[in-house]
């Protein structure tokens, strides 16, 4: 097991990386960016009523719950079934795979248990063997989370004339989907038009902010960073049978092209983390467009390449992670310039930028895809030194994984062993 010095240590904030999470995760709305955080909000509201001496330690775990919640969600099919419908048999599916994803991940283990049962039926969570606070922290985000499928598709206006109907909704499944002292809070609070109005842009940005919920910065090492990064990769992977560690085998080999090529530990680090991270964005793409089985038209096209840009802005909001955001959100950079989002030409081009591009593209091309089979390791030196040609990715870098083409495949084909 690699030792690491103080070297290798570095500050991050949980709560930059929550919030860096739930953006993430609200990306597969596509057009409805807000459900996490308007979940979080209502949550937080009905915490602070029933505990109006304000315990920090609730609101912070319920906030930061209620913004990972559906962390098993990454499919935009899955997603528009949860805002369309109140309950269904299958809606512990994705409750289940959040627990798995945080369960085993050190930093974020603790808001486990929340994720697992927020859609447990308070008739039957009540009776379960578990501890008070995870029982009124779960419901309580199931029960925001079901209000936020009431709501989502209601301009301002609009939920003022639907409140009385959602809250009578609601109240009609006191004592068996929600705690009867949980509704009775909601229809308490939501006789306001503030609550309402609160769930909209900006006010629920405000809100949020104005909670201030601070959280002490940790001091880790690069094995704690980096199953930071996995889950944020395990997230963007399970969103198609196609891209299935896609993150980790990019991750993989970037770092082994980092290696081949003489770079130091630090700029591996990195170029690892940003293997993982580099398709965050993706999850904004509509599920059928990732999957045709065919040519993108024009406007297919333009959604696509949002994803990295979107990485971008999901990233640089975590402290520490501004050259790391910028290294992943450049997987589709080019020598020629004609890459995006940024154009950056090829003197701006670092070399693990140039790395990542060309490690991104051979992962890509050695998986199935809808509209092609994966391709053999000679096939893929071929298109790679054809890419080259064109100036779309760095001849230097090409020619080190020709040059160690099947050490490479392996790395891009290890995924997460």
């Amino acid at each position: 097991m690699e030792q690491f010095s103080i070297k290798n240590l570095t500050s991050v904030n949980l709560r930059e990386i929550v919030r860096a999470l739930s953006d993430m995760l609200d990306l597969v709305g596509v057009d409805d960016f807000y459900h996490g955080k308007r979940v979080a909000c209502m949550a937080m509201e009905c915490m602070r009523a029933l505990h109006p001496r304000g315990d920090e330690s609730l609101l912070a775990t319920t906030c930061d719950a209620a913004l990972l919640h559906d962390c098993g969600v990454s499919s935009t099919r899955i997603h528009k079934k949860l805002i369309s419908e109140l309950d269904w048999a299958d809606a512990h599916i994705h409750c289940e795979r959040g627990h798995q994803l945080l369960a085993g991940n050190r930093s974020l283990a603790g808001l486990a248990p929340f994720i697992l049962h927020h859609h447990t039926h308070w008739d039957k969570l009540a009776g379960m063997q578990l501890s008070p606070r995870i029982k009124l922290i779960s419901n309580c985000i199931y029960l925001a989370d079901r209000i936020d499928s009431l709501t989502v598709r209601h301009a301002p206006h609009e939920l003022l004339l639907n409140s009385d109907k959602i809250r009578q909704t609601i109240g009609r499944y006191r004592g068996t989907l929600f705690a009867p002292q949980l509704v009775d809070i909601f229809l308490f609070l939501s006789q306001s038009e503030t609550f309402w109005f609160t769930l909209f842009p900006p006010h629920i940005d405000y809100y949020l902010a104005e909670m201030n919920i601070p959280a002490q910065e940790q001091r880790i090492d690069h094995h704690s960073l980096r199953e930071i990064a996995s889950l944020f990769a395990d997230i963007v992977d399970a969103k198609s049978p196609f891209t299935a560690e896609h993150a980790y085998g990019v991750s993989h080999l970037a770092r082994y092209i980092g290696e081949l090529h003489g770079l130091g530990r630090e700029e591996c680090n990195r170029l690892e983390l940003a293997g993982f991270l580099h398709d965050l964005g993706k999850l904004k793409v509509p599920d059928e467009i990732l999957e045709k089985n065919g040519p993108l038209n024009i406007t297919e096209r333009a959604i696509i390449m949002q994803h990295s840009f979107e990485t971008f802005q999901i990233l640089r909001q975590i402290s520490g992670f501004e050259t790391i955001a910028r290294l992943a959100a450049s997987h589709h950079e080019t020598p020629s310039g004609k890459g995006y989002p940024f154009h950056m030409h090829e003197a701006d081009l670092s070399v693990e930028a140039r790395i990542i591009s060309v490690a991104d593209v051979f992962q890509a091309l050695s998986q199935n895809r809808p509209y092609r089979a994966a391709q053999l390791p000679e096939e893929i030196r071929d298109v790679l030194y054809g890419m080259a040609g064109e100036r779309r990715l760095d001849g230097t870098i090409v020619s080190l994984v020709a040059d160690n083409l099947r050490q490479c495949f392996t790395a891009a084909m290890s995924y997460k062993a």
